[in-house]
């Protein structure tokens, strides 16, 4: 044993005195890139004079919404037609008789843009038929008690502006198409066009067609051309009915969402109005989750699940 351990000391001897290790590369660690995803949700017409008017007064102007509030502080980013301006006029609708043009002159109380800010809606489409029922004052008035909320705008009567607004990390233009104040049709497409062209994620939201009645041929039409001019997807509005989605070029179309937050009971149909819950990544569209709501004769608008009288 002794003689083989004075062997081995021997021949270790002889070995280098140091064995070089084998090269080995480790990539450097560096964290994951985060996932860009965006969760809006979209909702329909918003009116909020008239009966609606005396119902905050009375309650408070978070009443009408307090049914959907959670639902609405869960998404990202909510996005809603103003169907009217925000200004200091005193309303002419909320003592008006049915069928008179007071009726359907509206004017929202000035602490509304802050209601919408409250409940997490961020982005509202100012392009329709009544934005202007107090003339471009009232339109300068609006867009003054917005932007002092904090809430932006796109569709403007007289610019007829594009909302940029990046959510998680998502580049988005919204676009307003108006039946009443949106120009001509060629304009909005070289506008869809241009944006897509930029990389945005292109969301037109429209104010389009007869009320009550399922879209006609030429709404269908102009759908498709924005489909094919690049819209990733189409929202609509005014006709106070949930009209039928299409799905066309792989884009989703949907031609109305009914009405949101508005004083009509008459039928099922024009109280029942839809939200979308859309989850977005860098690609476009991810998912849509359709959510109903209903409007009850309180003047609150809640899911239709919930479904008081």
């Amino acid at each position: 044993m002794g003689l083989l351990f004075v062997f081995l000391i021997s021949i270790a001897s002889l070995l280098p005195i140091s064995v070089e290790a084998p090269y080995v590369y480790f990539a450097p660690i560096t964290p994951l890139q985060q996932r860009k995803e965006a969760n809006i949700l979209f909702a329909g017409d918003m009116m909020f004079d008239r009966s609606i008017r005396i119902a905050t007064e009375k309650e408070g102007d978070g009443f009408v919404l307090s049914c959907v509030k959670d639902v609405l502080r869960q998404a990202d980013l909510v996005v809603a037609n103003l169907e009217g301006p925000i200004t200091s006029h005193p309303s002419m609708s909320a003592t008006s008789v049915l069928g008179t043009p007071e009726n359907i002159t509206f004017t929202f109380p000035t602490t509304t843009a802050e209601l919408l800010a409250r409940h997490n809606m961020g982005l509202v489409n100012i392009g329709n038929n009544h934005i202007m029922n107090f003339g471009s004052e009232g339109l300068a008035q609006t867009k003054e008690w917005l932007s002092k909320a904090g809430v932006n705008f796109f569709g403007d009567p007289e610019t007829d502006n594009v909302a940029k607004v990046t959510v998680g990390g998502i580049p988005f233009s919204f676009v307003s198409w108006s039946d009443w104040t949106g120009g001509t049709q060629e304009k909005i497409l070289d506008k869809i066009r241009a944006e897509a062209a930029q990389g945005q994620i292109v969301v037109v939201y429209t104010h389009w067609g007869e009320e009550y009645v399922e879209p006609p041929a030429s709404v269908r039409e102009l759908a498709h051309a924005f489909v094919e001019a690049g819209a990733e997807i189409i929202i609509g509005s005014h006709p106070h009915v949930i009209q039928e989605s299409e799905l066309y070029n792989g884009k989703q179309i949907y031609y109305s969402l009914g009405n949101f937050v508005f004083d009509q009971y008459w039928d099922e149909e024009v109280r029942t109005g839809l939200l979308l819950q859309i989850a977005f990544n860098e690609g476009g569209v991810e998912s849509i989750d359709e959510i109903k709501t209903r409007l009850e004769r309180d003047r609150r608008t809640c899911l239709k699940e919930q479904e008081i009288e």
